[in-house]
């Protein structure tokens, strides 16, 4: 019996574009949310010509979009504002990322849409939240890793900042616009009167909440933690390390325990024992010449040779992978992270697996990202009740 989605049953109707919004959308619907994604009739998503392409269209566009259903709608047509009153009788969610006071100059607000239906709950991402005095600033992703205080910390203190080399700022407010709007269907489900809510969640404010125990440090010493390269600050040994053969190696010694053991591996009972080194804080004062020591001994060996080591020693080791590793790694095969999925022209290619596994209901991957306005005559006609000839003189019109 084939085991039920644990999103099963919910609707959620994705209005946004690029990344943040996509990517709440995106794991709604691996765990079995039906997510119509509206987009602008004549182009899409922007983010179907993003980055490296398979004939017209994005490799990135298959998976952030995939078990999606596409429908075209113009929100700036009052016919396109009017499908998309329609749509939310029938939803669960409304997910969004438009600049804050776009869906109010289009009659779709969240005060308009619950009184179309009082359950709807609505996610709205922003650059900077929906008040403040920041609310009406453009905000990207990247402006807000360096307003959310991430780009500071990041690179080498000698260099200017840099960014992490993927979209971490939509993609860690999309994981909170989940969290939210989960949270949101649960009180909504518990209460007598099913009624939903607003959920704003904010760029910088999701980069902002990574910040460890930063702001109460700063707060109480005055400490501004600043850029350090591949070094954990505070943290005594953890730290990217050359080998032999010009490999690096990431070594985490840094529980008390788990340091001894890496020492007695690499030959130094002497640090081992050494008081001056029996917990982190003496470690993180002497951090210059504990690494030193490692590097040391890993230069004497091979990448394969350290880690076969440091693996029997239980102490906490990896290679710096880059994709094309990861594509050959027996962790990622055995446990579904690599799918294999076969496109449109006969294309073999491999997708990311689903996270997090669920040990009775897992997610599961179902269609890649699906052409532009593909689901139309699915949610139109059988959604919505239209007609073949209402869908053609919407067309022509261009609503849809």
């Amino acid at each position: 019996m084939t085991k039920k989605l644990p999103l099963e049953g919910v609707k959620v109707l994705e209005m946004g574009n690029f990344v943040a919004a996509p990517f709440a959308g995106k794991i709604f619907a691996e765990f079995g949310a039906e997510v119509i994604k509206i987009e602008e009739p004549t182009s899409g998503d922007p983010l179907r010509n993003w980055r490296l392409m398979h004939g017209n269209t994005s490799i990135w566009w298959y998976v952030q979009a995939r078990n999606k259903k596409s429908i075209t709608v113009n929100l700036r047509k009052s016919e396109g504002q009017n499908i998309v009153k329609q749509l939310v009788k029938k939803v669960d969610v409304v997910l969004e990322n438009f600049k804050p006071g776009t869906l109010e100059k289009w009659g779709l607000s969240y005060e308009e849409l619950k009184k179309i239906n009082p359950s709807i709950i609505m996610t709205r991402i922003s650059g900077y939240g929906q008040t403040g005095p920041y609310r009406d600033k453009a905000g990207f992703g990247s402006v807000a890793e360096a307003i959310g205080g991430l780009r500071y910390l990041t690179g080498y203190p000698d260099r200017p900042p840099v960014r992490v080399g993927i979209a971490i700022g939509d993609l860690v407010a999309g994981m909170y616009a989940v969290i939210g709007t989960l949270m949101a269907l649960h009180v909504r489900d518990k209460d007598a009167e099913k009624r939903g809510q607003l959920i704003d969640v904010a760029l910088y404010e999701s980069v902002f909440s990574l910040l460890e125990g930063m702001l109460p440090e700063y707060v109480l010493t005055g400490v501004v933690r600043e850029r350090s390269g591949s070094t954990l600050p505070g943290v005594a040994p953890s730290n990217t390390y050359e080998c032999k053969d010009g490999k690096h190696v990431v070594i985490g010694g840094n529980s008390d325990n788990i340091f001894q053991r890496l020492m007695k591996t690499i030959g130094r009972e002497d640090i081992a024992n050494d008081p001056r080194y029996s917990n982190n804080q003496g470690r993180a004062e002497n951090v210059e010449f504990i690494d030193s020591v490692i590097e040391s001994w890993t230069k004497k060996h091979t990448l394969e040779e350290v880690l076969t080591m440091l693996d029997d020693a239980l102490v906490p080791a990896g290679p710096i992978y880059s994709i094309k590793d990861i594509v050959n790694d027996v962790q990622y095969k055995e446990r579904d992270m690599l799918l294999p999925v076969k496109l449109e022209d006969g294309k073999e290619c491999l997708f990311p697996g689903i996270v997090p596994k669920l040990s009775d209901t897992p997610g599961e991957m179902k269609w890649i990202g699906p052409k532009l306005g593909e689901h139309n005559e699915e949610i139109y006609m059988g959604l919505l009740g239209y007609s073949h000839g209402q869908l053609k003189k919407l067309k022509k019109e261009g609503v849809i």
